[in-house]
């Protein structure tokens, strides 16, 4: 028998431990599930003989080299700053690694030990970034197969609320960590190529420049663009592209109020908000207000951010409770966005039988010999959630990690190094295995519209 070791069992790992299982005794391996919390594993393995509970710290580094020692595949679903230590470990005992995070300069500095042992440090296969990775890189791949030269990319992604759990007026709720929501597009201006020019867009206006995109029997989104477009020029061979455009999905209306939130100041991470245990959530945004002695916390929130009376995005602020006085933050020493997010979670969390909804849509404009002019393939997916644990965000972050992990054990991934899915090995069965999970990419022939 061969062993898996999976390193953490949070909200995404639902799909992940459940495909694993479903084939333990077809493969002949055992999965060990390593997490400080108990509860949060056995949940997940309902006692299958082939699953075991680890209750482990993970800077425990006696038991952490105990556990990776009688692994085959080590999966790390850790937070990304723990990824070193876990791929150190897994390089010194020579056993292959997955991860669904961006490979790390630590890990990249590893690469030519990780070949010289022929180990596969595979990362980058989640959802976005993966999928995102591997259906881009099919289509690029098939463009260039047939003599045709890709000028044109835009990719984007968005974890959502599927339309028949969508019963808040944001049209959002959280499928995935809250405070890498409130914290988006924070750390440095976004940058993306268009028609040949560089264009930067700082954080105080990401919100207020969005695309609208429509997807079939789905609806109208809006997007806004990601911090950094141009990481992957060279990865997915687009040096000789005039527009690269990464971006976040979300329904139509969303950016124009969260807009409203960055500009007042309640995102911000950087510094804590004094006494902010015993705030109420009213006292919390009168802190960003002007002084007045007779103006409501009302009043002063509409006159700072211009917000008519007859304007509807007043109603998504009063739908988060934002000016409750009875309600406390209650986080000592709190930022800004820690307490943001604490607000939000209130509102904005799956109950039990929701479904949540990824959408990803990318955009290819290419040039053939002997064309004049240039052609456009679009590709779009979506996948629902069966409820709020096995969410559509689990699935297609959870399984294309666990499909490439039993590729890795069963010796149909070979090729060594520190890598992301991108590759035909790789890309190419992974695809067609999630699609027999409903993960579908749907490609069509349009017009070119130019793009963003």
């Amino acid at each position: 028998m061969k062993n898996v070791l999976l390193f953490g069992s949070g909200r995404s790992t639902s799909s992940l431990i459940k495909y694993l299982l479903d084939r333990t005794e077809k493969y002949q391996f055992k999965l060990y599930i390593a997490d400080q919390s108990i509860a949060s594993i056995e949940e997940k393995i309902e006692n299958n003989p082939n699953a075991f509970a680890v209750i482990l710290d993970i800077h425990d580094e006696a038991a952490r080299k105990q556990l990776i020692t009688q692994a085959d595949v080590v999966i790390s679903m850790m937070p990304a700053f723990l990824h070193p230590i876990i791929a150190t470990d897994c390089l010194n005992l020579k056993k292959h690694l997955v991860t669904a995070s961006y490979i790390s300069n630590e890990l990249k500095e590893m690469d030519a030990d990780v070949k010289a042992n022929g180990l596969i440090f595979m990362n980058e296969c989640g959802l976005d970034p993966g999928i995102d990775h591997m259906s881009a890189m099919k289509v690029l791949d098939e463009i260039r197969a047939k003599g045709g030269n890709p000028v044109h990319f835009e990719s984007f992604c968005g974890g959502l609320v599927a339309p028949e759990s969508d019963d808040n007026i944001w049209k959002y709720k959280f499928s995935w960590n809250p405070r890498n929501v409130v914290v988006a597009g924070q750390g440095g201006a976004a940058k993306f190529l268009q028609q040949g020019t560089y264009k930067y867009i700082p954080y105080q206006r990401i919100f207020k420049r969005t695309e609208f995109l429509e997807i079939d029997g789905f609806g109208r989104f809006e997007a806004y663009a990601n911090r950094d477009s141009l990481g992957y020029r060279e990865t997915y061979g687009l040096q000789k592209a005039h527009t690269i455009y990464r971006g976040t999905m979300r329904r139509v209306g969303f950016s124009r109020a969260w807009n409203m939130l960055v500009q007042l100041g309640v995102t911000d991470d950087t510094y804590t908000i004094e006494d902010s245990e015993n705030m109420s959530y009213r006292e919390f945004i009168n802190s960003f207000l002007y002084y007045h002695p007779t103006d409501s916390v009302e009043v002063k929130f509409r006159l700072t951010l211009n917000v008519e009376q007859d304007d509807t995005v007043w109603d998504k602020f009063v739908a988060l409770d934002l000016f409750n006085k009875d309600k406390k933050v209650g986080l000592k020493n709190a930022t800004p966005a820690q307490i943001m997010e604490k607000i939000l979670s209130e509102k904005w969390t799956l109950q039990p039988n929701d479904k949540d909804m990824i959408v990803m849509y990318h955009k290819f404009g290419y040039t053939m010999p002997n064309v004049s002019e240039t052609l456009q393939i679009d590709a779009t997916m979506v996948c629902l959630g069966d409820d709020a644990l096995h969410t559509g965000m689990a699935k297609t972050v959870g399984l294309p990690v666990g499909i490439i992990t039993l590729k890795i054990l069963t010796g149909e991934i070979t090729t060594p190094g520190v890598q992301m899915p991108i590759t035909k090995e790789v890309y190419e069965p992974v695809l067609k295995e999630l699609e027999t999970f409903g993960i579908i990419f749907n490609e069509k022939e349009v017009p070119y519209d130019g793009g963003i």
